[in-house]
């Protein structure tokens, strides 16, 4: 990935308002029906200062106050009272027109990045930073209601009104005015966009210290436990505190520089002001203009102005908006190391047997982790991985579920290469039982209803049940409605693992992954387990990776994988007769299971 900072970034503002303009365009009536609005109010607007004109020549022209008042017309004050009412009506049906292509387009872009980030590469969210990632998705969204809103709405339809006050100032007063106006707006404009970009690195720097401490605050929370263990309350709280100090060195930056950016706008705007009234009281001294004339530049400088600074506003805040979505899409545009081929056919499962072909594998290319592993699970079969650690048992189960694809070789199932099959299909068919098993923060109930989410309450409390499940939900004070705390954290181990086999037994898939699903289970529990996975697994394909070799004597197949590559293939009894490497593991968990039981 690129540095994001290297980046151009006028280039990537430019990108990202391209990527934002299909959401903008889905609501063509209503956005232009609110750009209508905006014409009308701008022409309201600079009709205002020609009323208070009149109004003010008519009053100038009689030296009797009284009669002065009563020759007001009328209809002049009216209509200069309908006009700002008309101009702040049509702001307003403007914004309540537009307010929901901005919502809209808050929540297609949100969850467009909720759903990319699904769909990226387990690799991707193994090195990721959770609370950054969150911080990036909730500025981005946020950030992109301020541009729509007013980058279409305000930057466009100011230069316009701008374009409007210089004409009508050469064509009334001369090129003294209109050149005044001109000179003080390029100079503000260009002040305010070299000062901005010059502001945007502490933009960025602040927004990398905030990631950093959120991050640093969220990854010390859900390891709490483990900061209770080893007594490092004072170490979170000291790296915490690093990461806050260079957030508020970064902040303390940006609000200087927005000092510098606000005091040399208001420098500009003083100056044009003051220049302007100069000339203009000159002109009522010579009686080459009148007193409405004053009055008139006034209310136009003032009416310029206003949004001028608005516009500078606006800019900065869009430059600030720019740089709090620039990661969020990047993220967006970050390309999928896993997808689907193109035309990629659902998977037509009929028995479900799953083959390795020649498989070849490695996370980088300095660790190659399978090497030529060939085996194959028969429809309804239960064939079991075992091996020492780090031999890539695990790291079948990732190949099928096509989280990675080989470096060579193929995994097929029902003779259907994985790689041309949609992933949905795929991961629709396959129910696991990991070993380490992360549940929502909801309750028990719903924890396990997510295997399957249009299951019935009826079918939730036959997967407990089949998951001997009932006692312990029984044994709870809010029975099945008890919270299991954030990642599950308030159940234990084989608590929780049962939960993931009820879960996957909801599910119900032709094909069964047990990744050391009882690994966290006490002897009494294990064999409980087995027997009901035992009855489940009948006419379902099962592949099971185990440690405890006592769990897969019933195989009908047991691969035995060391160091990447398969050394030898067969049943329990066979693999025993061979006193191989088989054997061997199993001697060494007999010897380690006397040990304990003395």
């Amino acid at each position: 990935m690129r540095n994001m900072t290297d980046e151009p970034v006028t280039e990537f503002n430019w990108r990202s308002l391209k990527t934002l303009l299909p959401y903008l365009l889905e609501h063509k009536v209503r956005v232009a029906l609110a750009l209508s609005c905006l014409i009308l109010a701008k022409v309201a607007s600079v009709g205002m200062p020609f009323v208070l004109k009149s109004v003010v020549d008519t009053l100038d022209s009689q030296s009797d106050i009284t009669v002065a008042l009563a020759s007001v017309p009328v209809a002049l004050i009216i209509a200069y009272g309908l006009i700002r009412l008309v101009n702040v009506l049509l702001g307003e049906i403007r914004d309540t027109l537009f307010g929901r292509v901005t919502e809209r387009a808050m929540r297609r872009v949100g969850l467009n990045v909720f759903k990319h980030i699904h769909n990226l590469e387990l690799d991707f969210h193994l090195n990721r930073q959770t609370g950054g990632l969150s911080r990036d998705m909730e500025r981005g969204v946020s950030g992109i209601s301020f541009l729509m809103r007013f980058m279409v709405f305000n930057i466009v339809p100011i230069l316009l009104e701008i374009l409007f006050v210089v004409v009508i100032f050469f064509v009334n007063y001369g090129i003294k005015f209109a050149l005044i106006t001109l000179a003080a707006i390029v100079t503000y404009i260009f002040f305010t966009a070299y000062a901005t970009e010059w502001r945007t690195k502490f933009i960025r720097a602040a927004n990398a210290a905030d990631n950093s401490s959120n991050t640093r605050a969220i990854d010390s929370l859900m390891n709490y436990e483990t900061v209770k263990y080893f007594n490092n309350e004072d170490y979170e709280a000291k790296r915490y505190d690093e990461d806050l100090a260079d957030w508020e060195k970064a902040r303390r930056s940006n609000r200087l520089t927005l000092f510098a950016l606000n005091s040399g706008q208001a420098f500009i705007v003083a100056t044009a002001m003051t220049s302007m009234l100069l000339l203009a009281g000159q002109g009522v001294v010579e009686k080459t203009m009148t007193l409405g004339d004053f009055v008139l530049i006034n209310a136009f400088m003032m009416q310029l102005f206003m949004p001028l600074n608005f516009l500078g506003f606006v800019y900065r805040e869009i430059k600030g908006s720019l740089a709090n979505i620039e990661r969020m899409f990047e993220l967006l545009q970050r390309p999928a190391k896993i997808t689907d081929t193109p035309n990629a056919k659902a998977l037509n499962v009929s028995a479900g047997s799953i083959s390795f072909e020649k498989i070849a594998f490695g996370y980088d290319q300095q660790r190659t982790v399978l090497k030529n592993v060939s085996f194959e699970v028969k429809a309804g079969q239960k064939v079991a991985v075992v091996g020492s650690s780090g031999s890539g048992k695990s790291t079948l189960v990732k190949l099928l579920f096509r989280f990675y694809d080989p470096n060579s070789g193929r995994v097929l199932i029902d003779g259907q290469d994985i790689k041309h099959v949609t992933q949905h299909s795929l991961r629709q068919i396959i129910g696991i039982v990991p070993q380490d098993t992360v549940l929502f923060n909801d309750t028990i109930f719903e924890n396990i209803r997510y295997g399957n989410p249009s299951a019935s309450d009826e079918q939730v409390w036959a997967a407990i049940n089949h998951a001997h499940l009932s006692n312990f939900i029984e044994s709870l004070p809010d029975r099945h409605e008890t919270k299991v705390g954030e990642r599950g954290l308030k159940l234990s181990g084989g608590e929780k693992q049962r939960v993931a086999i009820a879960r996957t037994l909801l599910k119900n898939p032709p094909i069964l992954v047990f990744d050391e699903a009882t690994s966290s289970l006490d002897s009494g529990s294990e064999q409980a387990i087995l027997k009901a996975l035992k009855d489940i697994a009948k006419g379902h394909t099962s592949l099971v990776i185990a440690h405890r070799l006592s769990t897969v004597v019933d195989a009908d197949q047991i691969v035995v994988l060391e160091q990447g590559e398969v050394v030898e293939v067969g049943t329990h009894q066979v693999l025993l007769g061979q006193q191989g490497r088989y054997a061997e593991l199993w001697r060494m968990q007999n010897e380690q299971q006397g040990n304990s039981d003395d």
